[in-house]
């Protein structure tokens, strides 16, 4: 059976994080570990949490100085016992077959190193934040993520990976741990990517997105914020990149990599068609590895028909009019962000 530790991070959110703790305790399968990390909040957070929980064996709570997201999950993981990690903002929470129905799928599919799901926005905003409409096998996305920046992933409340991987996308040079310690999720998510894992998407409709005054930030971002969010994630990908020795000879991988996915969707067919079409290998090749991948993912004739399909029938993860997120949620490089995301102050 399939172990999980579930790690809650919390900065000053004391109106949230029972509710995100309980909610994590309350899940049908139960976590072999809650692992509850107060980042030196200044609002009896810390204090709060001893009282509720201090007595509680389910829960290993951590206290200290302020880290940072990035510190504190780095915190939590070096506590971690179990196969699988789930981590919960504190001012979000799950509904309880949350984590059932995450897990099954590292039972049902070997291999599977992360799993994610969407996300439903409440609070302040309403809407869903969501992937795709249905059930993805993504395959690996090493190639995409480096060549296209592609976001393969969504806010820390519905990311659940191997915690191996978690450990290694994390394992960052100082420099790095400084600039992204309030957004530790990108690095999670480029990290896993690059460093090739295979991921899958589940919508389930479990996860809810909490907007709220303190979080709210989106539309009040500058052009000189857009930019340095896009060149630091540009940044953050090419070190990865490098750890990893991803260089121009292994665009000769696209189409491989495109193969590793199960039933691809048009979109994603797409993005690799253009990635071998980018590439720099001989002329005649990158248009047959072009021609096989649209080929093989169909895009022109499934593609707009199962969007049709989606629209006409309401499918979980289609919204009619998509929401203004509380946080950046990317799907590509230049839409990454560097926010604040209630683990450390500005």
């Amino acid at each position: 059976m399939t172990s999980v530790s579930v790690i809650v991070t919390n900065y000053n959110y004391g109106a949230f994080v029972i509710d995100a703790v309980e909610s994590a305790l309350s899940q049908t399968r139960a976590a072999a570990q809650v692992i509850v990390v107060d980042d030196g909040s200044t609002d009896g957070s810390a204090e709060r949490l001893r009282s509720r929980y201090g007595g509680d064996a389910r829960v290993t709570l951590l206290t200290g100085s302020n880290r940072g997201q990035l510190g504190a999950f780095r915190h939590a993981l070096d506590h971690a016992t179990g196969q699988v990690v789930a981590f919960l903002d504190a001012d979000d929470f799950w509904d309880l077959g949350y984590l059932e129905a995450m897990v099954a799928v590292y039972e049902e599919h070997a291999g599977t190193d992360f799993v994610f799901s969407d996300c439903i926005l409440t609070g302040k905003e309403h809407g869903r934040e969501a992937y795709a409409d249905r059930a993805v096998d993504l395959g690996y996305t090493a190639l995409s993520a480096w060549m296209t920046g592609w976001w393969y992933g969504e806010a820390t409340s519905a990311l659940t990976m191997r915690r191996e991987w978690a450990e290694r996308a994390l394992n960052l040079p100082a420099n790095l741990q400084e600039t992204w310690r309030l957004s530790a999720d990108t690095c999670l998510v480029y990290g896993s990517s690059l460093q090739g894992a295979h991921k899958r998407y589940l919508p389930t409709g479990m996860v809810h997105y909490r907007i709220h005054a303190t979080n709210h930030w989106w539309h009040s971002r500058t052009s000189e914020q857009r930019f340095l969010r896009r060149y630091r994630v540009r940044s953050l990908v090419n070190h990865y990149a490098r750890e990893m020795a991803i260089d121009a000879r292994t665009e000769d991988l696209i189409k491989l990599e495109f193969l590793s996915k199960d039933d691809p969707s048009h979109e994603e067919a797409r993005r690799y068609a253009l990635m071998a079409l980018a590439s720099s290998v001989w002329l005649p090749r990158r248009l047959w590895r072009a021609f096989s991948i649209v080929r093989r993912g169909g895009w022109w004739e499934r593609g707009p028909k199962r969007a049709a399909e989606s629209r006409k029938l309401g499918a979980p993860g289609v919204a009619s009019e998509p929401p203004a997120p509380k946080r950046e949620l990317p799907r590509h490089f230049e839409e990454a962000r560097l926010a604040t995301v209630g683990t450390g102050p500005e």
